[in-house]
């Protein structure tokens, strides 16, 4: 059985770059309750899921049981936060236990979310709510579920503390998972104090975990900023794709690996909708569903101009090779969209962007369920057109859609396979986190059972598959600290 002092921690990050790691300590739950436990997620990390459900498990799980060896540390990092440049963020409620190596030889990170206040709080008290963190969960798992590169949720505990925000809430700390948490705040955090050998240093540990082939080029810098920009544009535009919005895009949650990270205001589109934003505090819609993308590049280019010493002693020929690798961001961005928007569309061969763009202003005007039609279109494929027509106002409008689209042969077997039946609807994660307060548990169950396997239609699942009713309003999302 797993024990704390067979559990290998490694501390590579901190050992690398102490520069940006302070030594810290979880703060003490007493009365650790388990609400959710990832058991692949474990198995495949090497760590026994019964041992993870045992009172020393729980503490492990908590950071307050950690190998000797292990030194929990605290990140540093800056950010542009909505367009303002903040020159130290770091993990203010968040500690990274160590690295563990998982059965696939990867290495990954263990990291804490809600374990108390560390130095970089800036006044917060460092802690998480029940909810906050179990959203996290289950839309990182269904972000995974769908093939989406994400950190990954490993367990929720309770703390059996109240958090104190506009009421008083349960308790609790979030364990997830990441190949790193390196981002690119944590080089502006570098940029920022003009250390251009702490900045190489921070630079080659990105490039030997996350893209070991920069290393070999002939300007491994400008490698990795090419690296970074294909990575982003890919992940970007599977979000688009399923109709994810992030919600706070901001330079300190967009990470040098492409995976998904900091699930705090994110909801996934109903009604199609480019200005959909769920943030609370998101008013001028910085971050809507439409500008993502934008988003996206702008903060690559943050990234590219904290690289620019690496890149050529020569500012000038700095800017002019970083520009040309930022070029290269739209143009891998459509590539992946339009094959992704191809596959849903369940066509061999490249559609014209007219095509789409009829479609998507069809599917605006009738506040269409992006999700939902998905599916209903399939159906056409295999000769019943009526789910899909019944979703639209202008029925002229879309069976003249309707026809150019079958006379490319569409293959709705085809499009079953990528267009996912069920994702976290609004109304059910809400509904889970409600229950879960109160301590009932199945409804957060169900819900996961039905996004991990979500291109795969159940009977019984039905409500998993349908959009929020007229009254359940307009959706708000909070960050939760």
């Amino acid at each position: 059985m797993s024990t704390p002092s067979t559990v290998d921690l490694g501390g590579r990050f901190a050992r690398e770059l102490p520069e940006l790691a302070v030594p810290w300590k979880a703060e003490s739950a007493d009365e650790p309750l388990l609400l959710a436990l990832n058991d692949t997620l474990a198995t495949e990390l090497g760590l026994r899921p019964d041992w993870l459900r045992a009172p020393d498990g729980l503490r492990f799980l908590v950071g307050n049981l950690v190998p000797e060896s292990a030194t929990p540390v605290a990140q540093a990092y800056a950010g542009h936060q909505f367009g303002g440049f903040v020159p130290q963020l770091g993990d203010g409620r968040a500690l990274l236990l160590g690295e563990l190596t998982g059965t696939d030889g990867g290495l990954r990170d263990l990291h804490l979310k809600g374990s108390g206040a560390t130095p970089f709080a800036r006044g917060g008290d460092g802690l998480a709510a029940v909810g906050p963190m179990l959203r996290e969960y289950i839309v990182s798992e269904a972000m995974h579920a769908l093939g989406v590169p994400t950190t990954r949720a490993l367990a929720v505990v309770a703390t059996g503390k109240p958090v104190f925000r506009d009421t008083p809430q349960p308790g609790a700390v979030l364990a997830r998972v990441a190949s790193s948490h390196l981002r690119v705040g944590s080089f502006q955090y570098v940029a920022a104090r003009g250390d251009t050998e702490l900045l190489r240093r921070l630079a080659d540990h990105a490039i030997a975990r996350h893209h070991p082939a920069a290393a070999g080029a002939v300007n491994p810098y400008l490698a990795l900023l090419e690296s970074v920009v294909a990575a982003q544009a890919a992940l970007v535009a599977r979000w688009m794709l399923i109709g994810f919005v992030h919600g706070v895009m901001n330079t300190d949650n967009m990470t040098i690996s492409g995976e998904t990270i900091d699930y705090g205001p994110c909801a996934f589109m109903e009604a199609f909708d480019p200005a959909t934003v769920f943030s609370s505090i998101d008013h001028g819609g910085r971050y809507a569903y439409g500008n993502q993308p934008a988003a996206a590049e702008w903060n690559l280019a943050r990234f590219a101009e904290t690289l620019l010493p690496l890149i050529d002693t020569d500012t000038d020929r700095a800017i002019e090779l970083a520009l040309a690798a930022l070029a290269t961001f739209r143009t891998a961005y459509s590539a992946a969209w339009s094959a992704g928007i191809q596959a849903k569309l369940g066509l061999a061969e490249q559609v014209s962007p007219e095509l789409v763009e009829d479609l998507l202003e069809l599917l605006q005007q009738s506040r269409v369920d992006w999700t939902s039609f998905f599916r209903a279109l399939a159906h056409a494929a295999r000769g019943d057109a009526e789910p899909a027509r019944g979703l639209f106002v202008d029925l002229a409008g879309f069976d003249a859609w309707l026809e150019r689209w079958r006379a490319l042969g569409p293959d709705g077997n085809a499009m079953d396979r990528v267009n996912p039946v069920y994702i976290p609807r609004n109304q059910l994660v809400e509904e889970a986190l409600t229950a879960a307060g109160s301590g009932q548990l199945e409804p957060l169950h169900s819900l996961l059972d039905a996004v991990s396997d979500p291109y795969t239609e159940r009977a019984g699942l039905e409500r998993y598959a349908e959009p929020a009713p007229d009254e359940f309003g307009d959706y708000r999302t909070f960050c939760g600290t």
